[in-house]
């Protein structure tokens, strides 16, 4: 007879198993009370949407925190600096899309919320199409979330993406260091494009009066003048899809501290430059610290200005070249006359080299009205031939195209910089043209733009400049990194912002009213601004990882 098994449990496994079950229990009780305890904004969930030409997207994500998020599409001014306490970085590129050229390559920047702590630094390496930065209680960690489509899960968060252009979507995000709130910040890296906006009018600004700068020449000085509106200061740019971080003087001149920064332009560039002395004022606390290195004072008759801020060790310098090509003389039969060098550097170049930060610009001069034979420095002299003006080498050119004379310079000017700019030194810029708004004829034949005392209207599209479009295309074909500051299409806005008949003294006898050049405060300081956020962008490139 075969003997029974016995079914008896040992004491032992028999109080395992009841530890078991019993700490399970106990668990899944503290879960549940754990849930139903939490606020009901943190159960819901928060749906985003941006669209684009060929990108949509849509976010969802369940969100513990109340901070609210303005846009996916872009970052807006209207945050409250209590809210969050924490550095918020966002890359994002502008460029235009039909251009792939090098120009396209330097036109980043990363927009900047300052917060009113010391910030906490939060680094992401990214290879997408798009870029996410997550902020929350999180453990420091770093997770790669791939998607094949539609979804990325991470964190318990579903992000639903969908790229037209892209389908094979690969996010590598590297936290550093954790911070205190969960806000989830989308922006397309394409999507942003700074010349796409429009003027908000912004009671806090503008940045310097004229009674607190006194670097303003009385060409730009409208309020002194007899102006009597103030709406012209008072226009903040705001492109579509982000922020231009407002400008920060205490820090504009730590980036520039015991370096040279460099204005070489015509009369517009003066124009920046002005502008740049009166937002770096203030953040200086004695006045009798910042001079000009040879005593200089500002005006049109003396084209060069060295600026020294003792306090940073730095100096802001404009050197006046109108065309950035030498303007010199050359005979012709039996006569001596003067001509535009365009295959030689303006003899001023010299003064440049060496400079950490170089601003270049010209456009001004390059039309009908202002190249000609019998060119002066001090005065227009209009002239409709402009035969016999342009050499290269000893060829003096009987008739030459503006745009052509103009490509060529530019050509010139590029090969100069490719030879004697070092790019691990000095970060090159090179701004756009400045419209005019000349109404009823030009500045010599009667026009004016005394009217005007709004922005266009943003449905005014007016036509893309050829010499931007040529200064675009040597930038792309140079060795040296140049960005391109393209501030045409948001000043082409800016009918009210030219000085017109406040460009001079009450009781002046000139009838001329002055559409090209700009009141300060004023547009100007937007070009700043913009000048500001790439050289901030650039630290933070330089820094390591």
């Amino acid at each position: 007879m075969e003997k029974q098994r016995s079914f008896s449990i040992k004491p032992t496994r028999l109080w395992l198993f009841s530890f078991t079950i019993s700490f399970s229990l106990i668990f899944f009780i503290f879960f549940s009370i754990w849930v139903l305890n939490l606020p009901l904004y943190s159960r819901q969930e928060t749906h985003f949407q941006f669209n684009r030409t060929t990108t949509a997207a849509s976010v969802s994500l369940g969100l513990r925190s109340p901070f609210k998020i303005q846009s996916l599409t872009g970052l807006h001014r209207n945050y409250s600096a209590t809210q969050i306490k924490n550095s918020i970085l966002v890359s994002t590129h502008f460029s235009r899309v039909e251009n792939e050229s090098q120009v396209s390559n330097f036109s980043t920047f990363e927009g900047i919320l300052e917060k009113e702590s010391q910030p906490q630094s939060v680094a992401y390496d990214i290879n997408s199409e798009f870029f996410l930065t997550f902020f929350g209680n999180h453990s420091t960690k770093s997770e790669t979330v791939s998607s094949k489509g539609l979804e990325i899960d991470s964190t318990n968060s579903s992000i639903p993406i969908w790229n037209q252009q892209q389908k094979n979507v690969s996010i590598t995000l590297s936290k550093k260091e954790e911070v205190s709130s969960d806000v989830l910040q989308v922006v397309n890296k394409k999507e942003c494009d700074i010349t796409k906006g429009k003027w908000v009018f912004d009671e806090s600004y503008p940045l310097y009066t004229n009674a607190s700068c006194p670097y303003i020449d009385e060409g730009f000085s409208c309020e002194n003048n007899g102006r009597l509106d103030k709406n012209y200061m008072k226009w903040r740019w705001q492109p579509q899809d982000c922020d231009i971080p407002r400008f920060n003087a205490t820090q504009m001149l730590e980036l520039i501290r015991g370096k040279r920064l460099v204005f070489a332009g015509d009369s517009i560039n003066r124009n920046q430059w002005e502008s740049m002395l009166c937002l770096l004022m203030g953040a200086i606390k004695d006045p009798r610290k910042v001079y000009e290195t040879r005593g200089r004072r500002i005006t049109k008759e003396k084209g060069n200005y060295c600026f020294k801020f003792v306090d940073y060790q730095c100096t802001v310098e404009y050197y006046v070249t109108h065309f950035l090509v030498h303007e010199g003389k050359a005979r012709i039969g039996s006569k001596r006359v003067q001509t535009l060098r365009i295959d030689t550097m303006d003899k001023g170049s010299s003064r440049w080299r060496g400079a950490d930060i170089l601003v270049f610009n010209t456009a001004h001069w390059w039309n009908h009205h202002k190249t000609k034979a019998g060119y002066s420095r001090l005065y227009y002299r209009y002239c409709h031939d402009r035969k016999n003006y342009y050499q290269e080498r000893n060829q003096v050119h009987p008739r030459l195209d503006v745009s052509t004379a103009f490509e060529k310079a530019l050509t010139t000017w590029a090969s100069w910089i490719d030879r004697h700019v070092n790019p691990s030194k000095t970060q090159v810029f090179f701004r756009s043209s400045a419209p005019s708004h000349f109404s009823g004829g030009q500045w010599n034949t009667g026009g004016h733009c005394r009217e005007a005392s709004q922005p266009i209207p943003e449905t005014y599209r007016g036509e893309y400049p050829e010499k931007n479009i040529i200064v675009e295309q040597i930038i792309g074909k140079m060795k040296t990194p140049v960005t391109f500051l393209n501030i045409t299409g948001l000043s082409d806005y800016r009918i009210d912002g030219h000085p017109s008949i406040y460009g001079r003294k009450p009781g002046s006898s000139s009838r001329v009213q002055d559409c090209s050049h700009w009141c300060l405060p004023g547009v100007p300081d937007t070009w700043n601004e913009i000048l500001y956020m790439h050289l901030e962008s650039n630290r933070r490139k330089s820094l390591p990882n």
